[in-house]
């Protein structure tokens, strides 16, 4: 029987949310490689995400009746794994891998993600350097993700040898930097291990940001 070994639909409906951008769906049919998300303005904010089978005409083509037939099977979670994964960022992409289980025997299932991109602003940060967040006067940051790791080959790569760029499934989310600058007009904070731990020895790391900028009835600088 044959099948498509990567299929991606894409449906983009023209609800106005998060500043005019549209709310989008991507679909991505097993057997699948690559499920990506992706914002050209702002970034990532995943709604909603389902790892199964929903009804019999999603990814339905060329699939027998019995494959199709359980259209109550989803994976526990699903949303969790793909917000850990893409929040916050302006291009993700995971494959079946990120998914522990099958929800489902014996069915064709697919992934479904809902997402919406938000207007708010991106940082990624190299190892040992220092991340700058700024709000304009009377505004607070509100950090939305922060992740220290590496995600490709190509970011904060310059002069480095290929062995500390060659993992890119190393991914470490963290509540540090909201900690340390959620509520303050300014923050500066170092993007290193001595910070946030080393999720990849010998992989050389960045740090990604996603903050927003809030109105405060009074704001403060600090630098940690």
């Amino acid at each position: 029987m044959l099948c498509l070994s990567t299929t991606i639909l894409l449906a983009s409906t023209f609800l106005l949310v998060n500043a005019g951008l549209p709310a989008v769906t991507v679909t991505t049919c097993e057997p699948w490689t690559v499920h990506r998300l992706s914002c050209e303005i702002g970034v990532i904010s995943v709604e909603t995400a389902l790892y199964g089978r929903a009804d019999t005409v999603t990814c339905s083509e060329g699939k027998s009746e019995q494959e199709l037939q359980n259209t109550q099977c989803s994976l526990a979670g699903a949303v969790d794994v793909v917000k850990r994964r893409c929040d916050g960022k302006r291009v993700c992409e995971l494959n079946s891998a990120a998914f522990v289980s099958d929800p489902c025997k014996d069915t064709f299932m697919y992934l479904q993600t809902n997402y919406t991109c938000l207007l708010i602003t991106h940082q990624i940060i190299c190892e040992h350097s220092l991340a700058h967040l700024q709000c304009a006067e009377k505004q607070v940051i509100s950090v939305f993700s922060a992740d220290y790791g590496r995600h490709d080959k190509n970011t904060c790569s310059y002069g480095r040898p290929n062995s500390q760029i060659q993992n890119t499934g190393c991914s470490s989310p963290t509540s540090k930097v909201a900690e340390s600058c959620d509520g303050k007009n300014s923050c500066t904070i170092r993007a290193g291990n001595s910070v946030f731990g080393d999720p990849c020895v010998g992989t050389y790391k960045y740090l990604e940001v996603a903050y927003d900028c809030k109105y405060a009835a009074s704001s403060q600088g600090e630098s940690v």
